[in-house]
């Protein structure tokens, strides 16, 4: 095995080599530091300081070279624009096009100026964590944010890349007017950035690495991240092909509105589980086990449905589908039966339909990367969709007939909706869905017609690949790769395999991810102590009906997507992801705290105030949550069976069975305790998850 600082150096290029950081130097200072610190000899804060100093100075050397060559590929961009003025007013094809290529040339070496920032910003990630691993003590923090904060920082060239944007516009403007100079003279400038369909390949794979070394947040990345389809580095120029060979938009639009379905039939039966518990001579409080044994049910069907993807998508979407017709079905019909084990067979069967797993698996394997973030952000938006449509379609299922001696009234009527729709959803998916070629079908059809199409013409473009490595360079300078300090990191080939089991998912847990899985925890919980039980808590206390509990649930879904937009395009650009995460948890705890019966009488307001304060920050809470859980969780856990998806699923369908247990274990004690007894523990998982938040608040980075 080969460790970090042999892979450094095998992807140095030879010219600047004294340019870049000196991993070997600085290894060998931080093992000297932490021994140093081990043994007391010296203050701790003078250590500090003279490693800072030291980065300080490797940070610097390579930053001023960047900004050299930025200024050599500046100046080069210049005189081929005067040649370019020259050359347009002319019909030299040819001339043209070797003013193209010289563009791209220039292009091609800023792919290899942004290599080279990349390969340095991955050695002084790997020190810092390396220095924190081993001295106890966190500088990762400290370091980052003094640097990158001060106005005259060194580090913002380095992870943002300052001035390379200036670059890069000069390259896509100029390209993009030789591309067009017999059509419209309309600039760049003058169109939206998604509207440059045509732009060339070099810009786009520039555009690709800026992006993926700058970490830059907007609205469709932070719903992407809310998904937790975790986007796997740049990948190889062949997977680019695979999946452009696997996509199909009425198959990514099917699995989508598998999820809307899913949602609303979710959330369809909240607002009249306690009725139909009641109808059926149960406890009202009952509700909790009518509504928690479709997410018991999810627990098992998520890991056969995402072991089932790794074979097809077509085959457990169509069974999803059955199951969760005749799962509606049963629900519909229990209530003529007059049989509460029907009924909860009913909701079983739709939790063991739940293709959730496969929908994520879609997206993340066949959608191409260049749409990805898109498809996810739509994956998010339509589970929000659907849990606001749920509740509100309840309210309008409002009658009481009978039809062919079936019963048709507000109980009844969500089974029957549902299963009407997973009919038809049936129907679209038998004649519309196309089943992906697997990997290797596409690799054979790749290799069959590799070569076959490098001939083009200028107007056309050229499309050879221009990436400078054939993988990405975070996922081959892996931390497992660096054996020498660690020295329990396996083989580079096991490295990049995902995991083929529970247990193996689990070694891969580092503390910082269980810290994010218990705070997925605590706000699935919250979220469906406050949902669940919201139909009995209201007619208790306020009287409302149905129709009232279904409006109030359906305005507490649809603030989902404006708290995303405002986080995603706001607040996450000026607050650090663990910062909202602090702050969304101790607001998530406020509002349990508010609605705590502890004032009497208790009030609409007070109640209405603490569910809205409790859900807004939880679903803040959720989108950092996972955004900060796709960037610390290992790079094995992004494909497979096992992976990041399917933990983060499983530890909120767990939190959902436990909350809907509690509410059903509490309504024994009386509907007038069943509040208070409910945000208990709601409450003191919150301020464990705090805790926990709190011990690994400076790994979070």
């Amino acid at each position: 095995m080969v460790n970090f600082g042999k892979k450094l150096k095998e992807r140095q290029f030879p010219e600047w080599q004294r340019y870049y950081i000196n991993y070997k130097l600085m290894k060998k200072k931080v093992r000297q530091y932490a021994q140093r610190i081990q043994a007391g000899a010296e203050d701790r804060r003078s250590i500090l300081k003279e490693f800072s100093r030291m980065l300080d100075y490797q940070i610097e050397k390579t930053v001023l070279f960047v900004l050299e060559e930025q200024g050599h590929l500046a100046s080069r961009i210049e005189a081929l624009g005067e040649e370019r003025e020259t050359l347009m007013h002319l019909t030299d094809i040819s001339a043209l096009h070797a003013l193209r290529e010289a563009y791209r040339l220039v292009g091609q070496d800023l792919l290899k100026l942004l290599h080279f920032v990349e390969i340095n910003a991955t050695g002084l990630r790997k020190i810092l964590k390396k220095f924190d691993k081993r001295s106890g003590y966190k500088i990762t923090d400290y370091y980052v944010t003094t640097r990158s904060n001060h106005p005259y920082s060194q580090l913002q060239q380095v992870f943002k890349h300052v001035g390379i944007g200036a670059v890069v516009g000069a390259l896509s403007r100029n390209l993009a007017e030789l591309q067009n100079h017999k059509g419209s003279y309309l600039s760049i400038y003058d169109q939206p950035v998604s509207a440059l369909a045509l732009q060339d390949p070099v810009i786009d794979e520039i555009k690709n690495a800026v992006e993926r070394l700058t970490h830059s947040t907007n609205f469709l990345r932070f719903l992407g991240q809310h998904a937790l389809i975790i986007q796997e580095d740049l990948p190889r120029p062949s997977e680019e092909y695979i999946e452009d060979q696997r996509y199909h938009f009425v198959s990514l639009l099917l699995n989508l509105v598998n999820t809307f379905l899913y949602m609303v039939n979710t959330y369809i039966i909240v607002p009249t589980a306690d009725d139909y518990s009641i109808s059926l001579g149960a406890a009202a409080t009952l509700c909790g086990v009518v509504i928690g044994s479709m997410a018991f049910a999810q627990l098992i069907s998520s890991i056969y449905f995402s072991a089932w993807s790794n074979r097809s998508y077509f085959r457990p979407l169509i069974f999803s589908s059955i199951i969760l017709l005749l799962g509606n079905l049963l629900y519909a019909i229990a209530y003529d039966a007059n049989s509460l084990y029907v009924l909860i067979i009913g909701r079983i069967l739709c939790g063991l339909g739940s293709a959730r797993a496969v929908n994520r698996r879609y997206i993340s394997d066949c959608v191409p990367l260049k749409i990805r973030l898109q498809a996810s952000a739509a994956f998010v938006s339509a589970s929000a969709l659907g849990m606001a449509a749920g509740p509100a379609l309840a309210g309008l299922l409002q009658m009481n007939k009978t039809l062919l001696g079936v019963t048709l009234n507000q109980n009844t009527l969500p089974g029957w909706v549902m299963v009407i729709a997973w009919f038809f959803y049936l129907l679209w998916l038998w004649v519309s869905f196309k089943e992906p070629a697997r990997e290797d079908e596409c690799q054979a059809d790749e290799a069959s017609n590799k070569g076959s199409t490098q001939e083009s013409t200028i107007e056309d473009g050229l499309t050879q690949p221009l990436l400078l490595t054939s993988q990405p360079i975070e996922q081959e300078l892996d931390e497992e790769g660096d054996q020498e300090i660690d020295g329990s990191e396996e083989s580079a080939d096991d490295s990049r395999k995902p995991a083929s089991s529970f247990i193996e998912a689990y070694k891969l847990l580092t503390k910082p991810v269980k810290v994010q899985l218990l705070i997925y925890f605590m706000l699935k919980y919250a979220m469906e102590i406050l949902l669940s039980e919201s139909s009995v808590v209201t007619a208790y206390y306020f009287n409302w009906g149905t129709s009232s509990v279904a409006i109030f649930l359906a305005l507490l879904g649809l603030t989902v997507l404006p708290v995303n937009v405002v986080v995603g395009n706001y607040i996450s650009n000026m607050f650090e992801d663990r910062q909202i995460l602090f702050v969304a948890e101790i607001f998530t705890c406020l509002g349990v705290f508010i609605s705590f019966n502890v004032i009497f009488p208790y009030s609409v307001a007070q109640y209405v105030c603490g569910a809205f304060i409790t859900f807004v920050s939880a679903e803040v809470l959720e989108g950092v949550n996972l955004s900060l859980l796709s960037k610390v969780m290992s790079s094995r856990l992004a494909r497979g069976t096992y992976n990041g998806g399917l933990l983060s699923t499983e530890a909120g369908t767990l939190a959902r069975v436990v909350a809907d247990v509690t509410i059903t274990l509490a309504g024994y004690l009386g509907r007038g305790l069943l509040l208070n007894v409910t945000l208990l523990p709601t409450l003191i998982v919150g301020v464990l998850s705090l805790y926990a938040t709190v011990s690994t608040y400076n790994s979070l980075f």
